[in-house]
């Protein structure tokens, strides 16, 4: 899912979206309640029409955004008051508002309000954030039954931080609640890449194949192509776009450092295997030149080739494994992805 935290993809229209094949983009609950303002967005008719983006739309909770403000805000069993980034002003969430916020957002898949445990963390501390994470979460699931008017579906999100125990009774008890998919929560902030790697492979083999499994906040290709394998089936990070934006361009080769200065007279594409029309249509060296210039197309033409190789890498994962080539198609492209890096200038 493409990162629209505000209600837009940094640096792409919605148009530019769907001509890349995207079918849903994701936004953040905390900042849209803050600005413009969930009134605005119900007035407008939504966060479809409001942005003009015709298709799903998964809104996050906010609870990773409130929790890292850390001296901004105040958690108790019943929610979380917190400080305004932008201005100061006092606000509150619980469970069941954040639900509601949602909903006059016109979210298609909503997450429950969270806890996402830092790393690294006691367990004590891990062990009762889970338990307000749980809670909040029968609230949310009860909220919604009673009151949902657009049929969103919600989401519970597996925490428990690196212990084991921890997340099999999150998950247990979320099964229990019951949800129309869940988030794999607490991950890629901070921890080992093999803890990563354990926890969610622990976490989506506790949760139903036959509901969406979404590992929150992941990742580069290579975690992508890793986690699949290990099921899971969504996934959300800035990386394509705010890498786009300070001149990284993914390719199957590795990341590629656009602005570096042996690129400079390199007459080609990003990426030779890349078919969007970034690469069909421009050099490496314009692009360089670009950015060197401070023009905005810069960040608009790599951004567009970014998500275009990341929404691409997906369709053809999706195709390997309905096809039966998961492991021939994983293994091929992890290992010229990881032997060909070219991240250093």
């Amino acid at each position: 899912m493409p990162v629209g935290t505000a209600g837009t993809v940094k640096a792409l229209p919605p148009g530019d979206l769907e001509a890349l094949g995207a079918q849903i983009v994701l936004s953040n609950t905390y900042h849209l309640y803050l600005r413009p303002g969930v009134e605005i967005v119900r007035q407008a008719g939504g966060l479809h029409r409001f942005s003009g983006w015709n298709g799903a739309i998964l809104t996050d909770s906010g609870g990773y955004q409130v929790f890292s403000l850390q001296d901004l805000r105040k958690l108790d069993p019943d929610g979380v008051t917190f400080r305004s980034h932008l201005d100061g002003s006092e606000h509150r969430f619980t469970p069941e508002s954040v639900c509601e916020i949602q909903q006059g957002l016109g979210s298609d898949i909503a997450m429950v309000l969270d806890v996402c445990t830092p790393f690294p963390a006691e367990r004590d501390q891990a062990e009762r954030e889970l338990s307000i994470t749980l809670d909040w979460a029968r609230r949310s699931r009860d909220w919604t039954h009673s009151n949902n008017q657009n049929g969103m579906a919600l989401f519970g999100i597996v925490q428990g931080s690196v212990y084991t125990d921890l997340r099999t009774r999150s998950a247990a008890e979320l099964l229990q609640i019951g949800f129309d998919g869940y988030g794999i929560g607490g991950l890629s902030v901070g921890e080992p890449k093999p803890l990563l790697l354990e926890m969610a492979e622990l976490s989506a083999g506790l949760l139903p194949p036959d509901r969406p499994r979404y590992l929150m906040g992941v990742g580069t290709p290579e975690d992508l192509i890793e986690c699949i394998a290990l099921g899971v089936d969504m996934f959300d990070c800035v990386l394509p776009t705010r890498n786009a934006r300070n001149g990284s361009a993914f390719t199957h080769d590795g990341p590629l450092p656009i602005k570096a200065a042996r690129f400079s007279g390199d007459s080609g594409p990003i990426d030779p295997d890349c078919d969007c029309t970034t690469c069909q249509r421009h050099s490496r060296a314009y692009i360089r030149h670009l950015f060197n210039a401070g023009e905005i197309s810069a960040m608009v033409l790599t951004t567009r080739h970014n998500l275009h190789f990341y929404l691409s890498l997906m369709r053809r994962a999706r195709a390997a494994i309905c096809e039966g080539r998961w492991g021939v198609f994983a293994g091929s492209f992890l290992e010229r992805y990881r032997s060909g890096a070219t991240e250093a200038p």
